[in-house]
């Protein structure tokens, strides 16, 4: 099996040119632990993580930009995430353990496209930008679109995640994330929710809201926020919120849950997360 460690943005491009079939790997955390049929089925594998442009975390015009291969260790500690995007920071605390969050990456983790990704709800709430790279050049793709379907992006051959871009979000919005394991850490999510949502004079002004392993991608549960939004900012409305969330979903009976538990903890985490907005 063929192996590069580019150490440039510039080499990343041109070996992918080149070998447009390579794995492009960024942390390897799930690779590393799959069955050994599958990775001796790789024709090659590209690591990433040497590539100084794809990684860090800086403000470019009105959006927070992430390389690729930033660890969630980094984006967990950033004062410009934890300041702005919370939602965000409380999801990158949560995947794994601490070795884990040193070594995986959020490009990773979107381009693994597991429905059970704890950042992929918080990206769907902020409604992420990605930019990925390739050899027809650059293109923005709006992270609602990443996903088409289980295990499948719109990554097309030879291109990777370069950065993913996070306009800033409502001024005074309301964050939240939970993750529903087997464990506190170390485990992969049962259910995986994030929420942004804001209250204007009383009533719900702005109601974005997203979960994980609840389907065969992660979703924006769109018929929820739409039920929300211009609804008074009560107890009754979080029961709503809570009800409409389980319907609107449709998860599968495996070896982690039911689909019976998972939309049940589905309208609790919701019912909860939407009860604090109330005032």
């Amino acid at each position: 099996m063929r192996a590069f460690a580019p150490k440039s943005l510039e080499e990343t491009l041109l070996r992918l040119a080149e070998h447009p079939d390579l794995r492009p790997l960024a942390g390897c955390t799930d690779l590393m632990v799959s069955e050994p049929e599958d990775r001796r089925g790789l024709p090659g594998v590209l690591d990433l993580l040497s590539v100084p442009e794809l990684r860090g975390i800086e403000w470019c015009g009105g959006s927070l930009e992430i390389g690729a291969v930033t660890p969630f260790s980094e984006i967990r500690d950033s004062p410009e995430v934890q300041q702005s995007f919370p939602v965000l920071a409380e999801a990158a605390s949560k995947i794994g353990g601490w070795q884990i969050q040193n070594r995986a990456s959020l490009g990773g983790n979107m381009a693994n496209a597991s429905p059970a990704g704890d950042s992929l709800p918080a990206l769907l709430v902020l409604e992420a930008q990605v930019v990925l790279l390739g050899p027809e050049g650059r293109r923005t793709v709006p992270y609602g679109e990443f996903h088409r379907g289980y295990r499948e992006t719109a990554l097309g051959p030879g291109e990777i995640i370069g950065w993913v871009q996070l306009p800033k979000p409502p001024e005074g919005a309301t964050q939240l994330f939970r993750k529903v394991g087997t464990r506190e850490a170390q485990a992969i999510s049962k259910v995986v929710v994030a929420l942004l949502a804001s209250v204007s004079d009383g009533q719900i002004s702005e109601y974005r809201l997203a979960a994980g392993s609840v389907a065969e991608t992660p979703v924006r549960l769109t018929e929820v926020e739409e039920a929300m939004v211009g609804q008074s900012a009560r107890a009754a409305v979080a029961d709503q919120a809570g009800h409409l969330a389980a319907q609107a979903v449709r998860p599968i009976d495996d070896v982690r849950s039911t689909a019976e538990y998972r939309r049940f903890v589905l309208a609790q985490v919701v019912r909860r997360m939407t009860l604090q907005l109330v005032a």
